[in-house]
């Protein structure tokens, strides 16, 4: 039921923009994406299940976007991509930031045993990942994208260093936004690849 699920998260989230995580009723999110809360229950288990499998979506989308940004705009991309993508979406500050307000789902952070026999969900059930696991899970991507086959091990390890600092003053960034020249700037002047 691939469509149904998309619906239903696209759903939920269209509903947590309008009211806080905790207003947020099943039977409505259901009644949005046009199918019975029974589905809802079956696809996700429960309000937590939904919850989790909402949050590993954005942030799927968000390392998407890293992919995307890497291919076009470098190291400067993602940063910028980084900073926009956050400001954009609460559920990716949260996960990038680790900062979860009261408006969001807060989703626990360890794994949760799953019963469901639908792939999407037991991986839903798995281990979110916190901040620092985005900084290596965008740190590695940018590597593998930036690097050059058969460079020197002190290149690769200088590169690395490079996407590291990168990712991490973005970061730094969503926190506190910014000034004149943006991301980009800061991130073009600090890494000089």
């Amino acid at each position: 039921m691939p469509a149904a699920r998309e619906s239903l998260l696209e759903a939920a989230y269209t509903a947590l923009a309008r009211r806080p995580w905790g207003g947020v009723r099943m039977v409505d999110v259901a009644a949005v994406a046009g199918v019975s809360r029974q589905t809802l229950y079956n696809e996700f288990g429960s309000k937590e299940g939904l919850a989790r499998a909402l949050v590993r979506r954005e942030a799927d989308a968000y390392l998407a976007g890293v992919d995307r940004a890497l291919k076009e705009g470098g190291l400067d991309g993602v940063a910028e991509w980084t900073v926009v993508s956050a400001r954009r979406n609460p559920l990716v500050r949260a996960a990038l930031t680790g900062c979860w307000s009261e408006r969001l789902p807060s989703p626990t952070l360890s794994a949760v045993p799953s019963s469901s026999s639908v792939p999407a969900q037991r991986r839903a059930d798995g281990p979110l990942p916190g901040p620092g696991d985005f900084v290596v899970a965008v740190r590695d991507r940018s590597v593998v994208a930036l690097g050059v086959p058969g460079a020197a091990k002190s290149e690769a390890e200088a590169l690395a260093r490079d996407c590291e600092v990168a990712v991490r003053l973005a970061l730094s960034c969503v926190m506190a936004p910014p000034g004149e020249g943006g991301v980009a700037r800061m991130v073009r002047e600090v890494v000089r690849r």
